[in-house]
């Protein structure tokens, strides 16, 4: 039987993406197969299709060919000889942190790798918790560590971890700033922050007016220098800037390094952090299992509804992709099997 995947044949744009089939097997002796019900379409994909990504520890990323797909949430079809029953059983509904590899009907994973996921949840926006959802409740709760009543500063608040942080600041009881397009700025309004053009507003100056005191907490997911410096000028005595996402290139990573160990080592009670959500995991799984669990719940009971601006087919990777970098989506982009459309 043949399934099939999204393979970058080469790096560069979302051509390189080409539809390839594979032989199905049966899993190994540790190992589940997965039916794939929905893939997140994230920057990460993006970073590591074009040659950007530094987390795969090379500036040139993946060696082609490869399968990009950052999570998958799809259903246990077959397990391996070996697999404990407390890990996975045919029918489980599941979720995986792949890195690469979920852009395909099929996925093969480990069985102490899953994420359980409650079938009651639509998968597109179940999609949605493994990445952007993870890195801002982290960010959010673990890294900044804020409390009902803090102010805080979205820089990308409309992306996916942007709306992600919006929804999640908002049950935090959190006076919220954010930065974004103007066209974007409904959704804002509507999660209760204040937004901010960044084209036509110096967002230091705006705060500084706002908030004299300073913010508590700033969340960062452009990553570069000039965010990052400008932010931390906002912070309070005792306020900490969190940057998730990928610098561009690894002389931008080595200054944001130094400025983070700068401030850090300052006496002027500011924090500086950087979130990473793949390298964090394979070190510690605990935490990201209890903050997964935490935001299945809040999805199941309605108290946090991913934006998703489309869903496409599985195989309709490269179309997503582009959209993706078009600029123009508010919230996620998802692939979904088809019988989801």
């Amino acid at each position: 039987m043949i399934y099939k995947s999204v393979t970058a044949t080469e790096l560069g744009g979302p051509e390189v993406l080409q539809v390839t089939e594979n032989e199905l097997r049966a899993p190994a002796a540790n190992e589940v197969r997965i039916r794939v019900l929905a893939a997140p379409v994230c920057r990460p994909d993006v970073t590591v299709r074009t040659g950007e990504a530094l987390y795969t520890g090379t500036p040139l990323g993946q060696k082609t060919p490869f399968v990009p797909g950052y999570a998958v949430i799809g259903v246990v079809d077959a397990v391996g000889d070996e697999v404990p029953a407390t890990d996975a059983q045919i029918g489980d509904r599941v979720g995986v942190l792949t890195v690469t590899g979920g852009y395909t009907e099929y996925l093969y994973w480990r069985s102490d790798r899953l994420i359980p996921v409650p079938e009651t949840v639509d998968p597109a926006k179940a999609a949605t918790i493994p990445l952007n959802y993870i890195v801002a409740y982290q960010s959010m709760h673990r890294a900044a560590q804020v409390e009902a009543g803090d102010t805080a500063l979205i820089i990308g608040a409309s992306g996916g971890i942007g709306t992600a942080l919006l929804q999640l600041g908002k049950l935090a009881d959190l006076t919220m700033y954010g930065l974004a397009s103007p066209g974007k700025h409904d959704i804002l309004i509507d999660y209760g922050a204040t937004p901010i053009d960044y084209h036509t507003q110096d967002f230091v100056a705006v705060i500084q007016q706002a908030e004299p005191a300073g913010l508590d907490a700033i969340f960062d997911g452009m990553m570069t220098l000039d965010y990052i410096r400008r932010g931390l000028s906002l912070l309070r005595r005792g306020g900490t800037l969190v940057s998730y996402g990928e610098p561009a290139g690894f002389s931008a990573l080595f200054r944001i390094l130094a400025t983070l160990v700068g401030v850090n080592l300052l006496p002027n009670g500011k924090s500086f952090k950087l979130y990473g959500t793949s390298s964090y995991f394979v070190f510690n799984q605990q935490p990201f299992m209890e903050d997964w669990a935490t935001l299945f719940k809040l999805l199941e009971e309605g108290k946090i509804d991913p934006v998703i601006e489309k869903k496409f087919s599985l195989l309709e990777a490269a179309q997503a992709n582009t959209l993706l970098e078009s600029g123009c989506v508010t919230g996620n982009v998802v692939l979904v099997a088809p019988e989801l459309l």
